[in-house]
């Protein structure tokens, strides 16, 4: 009896598998991309990525997201610091999120910060006399 050539896998039924691209899929995650972008750049729906996530990292889309989105968390918060160095903006804007400051707060250290200032001059032109 002649030898058929190698057979093809038999075709388990339903649409083939939409490739995704693993790399691009992780560099969208550290951009921040929702699921509902992700889904529209790639070209498949939400449910479609949820299930490779599955497959490729063995757990849900939001466990991959939550890990691969904090590189891109810490990258942005890299470029913020370096931007602080020459923006006062940034600056205070950095130190309201991160050190929990307030304009109020700065607002008042600088009138506390006057008034000291103020009590030194007087005390050194002798407007004050110390017993």
């Amino acid at each position: 009896m002649p030898r058929k050539a190698a057979e093809k896998p038999k075709n388990k039924g339903g649409r083939p598998r939409i490739e995704i691209d693993q790399g691009l899929f992780e560099r969208l995650c550290e951009y921040q991309c929702t699921l509902e972008e992700i889904a529209g750049i790639l070209k498949c729906s939400e449910d479609t990525i949820e299930r490779w996530c599955k497959r490729t990292y063995e757990e849900s889309f939001a466990e991959a997201y939550k890990k691969h989105s904090a590189n891109g968390k810490m990258s942005l918060r890299r470029m913020q610091f370096k931007l602080a160095e020459k923006s006062a903006a940034m600056a205070i804007w950095l130190g309201k999120q991160y050190l929990g400051q307030r304009d109020k707060d700065i607002a008042d250290a600088m009138d506390r910060s006057n008034g000291v200032l103020e009590s030194l001059l007087e005390l050194h032109n002798g407007k004050d006399s110390v017993e």
